[in-house]
């Protein structure tokens, strides 16, 4: 991605497309190109059908689908190629919400970074969660995340608010998510009419302001279940869900697993366990 070129030792003519256990597809630059020459595509579809596992990282996921290896399977990719793999692509069940999906024996995984959690989940599915923790110690990552973990946090999920009345009710949610955040006091803190608001919140950033208050009390929630102790009842009083469960189900709808299960893959006792299939 930095431009610094890297020289293969062999190319598909001097490899045996019969042999491969687990075929990874990168991404990159030149994954256009890629697309377009007739014999490594096909190359890429020999040696996937006798494959054990077939896995593409970022736009990798691209190639596998032009050698129609991803065909009624849920994917994802860098979400900077959603659009285009949607477009292109229109059998495939395109999700870019998650760092990385298994779909039966094919894995596809976001931007370069999650290409790493990617290599760690293979691991795990090889050798065992305690393999790949340390593995992960090894390479010394801050954070082993599960692959349901979204590509986005708060400020590049959401588009951002156009005008300054928008503007002021975000910056309030975001400054503290644990607060009174109804239409009224939404209202009030932007000068807008309660029905006025509903409509410029919703178009300046796509979610009405329900949603998006929801949405950043989930990715607090991240933050607190991965760096701290709290348990789950008091954390959903402090963060504005008011109870435990109300919290539980919002964080399973966003994130996937229960905050549980979340806590315990950052706090070294389990490894990218329960990805979503």
């Amino acid at each position: 991605s930095g431009g610094l070129p890297v020289h293969a030792g062999a190319g598909i003519d001097d490899l045996d497309a019969g042999g491969v256990d687990t075929l990874v597809v990168a991404g990159g630059t030149g994954v256009d190109r890629a697309r377009e020459d007739a014999a490594l595509v096909g190359w890429v579809a020999e040696a996937a059908a006798g494959a054990r596992r077939v896995a593409a990282v970022c736009s990798g996921a691209l190639l596998l689908a032009e050698a129609g290896l991803l065909d009624g399977r849920r994917v994802t990719t860098h979400w900077g190629r959603e659009e285009q793999l949607r477009r292109e692509y229109p059998r495939l069940d395109v999700d870019c919400d998650p760092i990385f999906v298994r779909d039966g024996r094919v894995w596809t995984s976001a931007g370069v970074t999650a290409g790493m959690d990617l290599a760690l989940a293979l691991v795990e599915d090889d050798h065992g969660r305690d393999l790949a923790h340390e593995v992960a110690r090894e390479l010394v990552m801050f954070l082993r995340r599960p692959g349901s973990q979204s590509q986005f946090s708060v400020p590049l999920w959401s588009a951002q608010p156009a005008s300054d009345p928008i503007r002021a009710a975000v910056s309030s949610v975001q400054a503290d998510p644990g607060a009174r955040h109804t239409i009224a006091d939404l209202a009030g803190r932007s000068g807008l009419s309660e029905r006025h608001l509903q409509r410029r919140f919703t178009a300046e950033l796509g979610v009405p302001p329900a949603a998006y208050v929801e949405r950043v009390r989930v990715e607090a929630a991240r933050r607190a279940l991965a760096e701290g102790d709290e348990p789950v009842e008091t954390l959903a009083r402090r963060l504005g869900f008011g109870t435990g469960e109300t919290l539980r189900r919002a964080f399973h709808r966003h994130v996937g697993v229960a905050p549980s299960d979340y806590r315990e893959r950052f706090r070294g006792t389990g490894v990218l366990k329960g990805v979503r299939s």
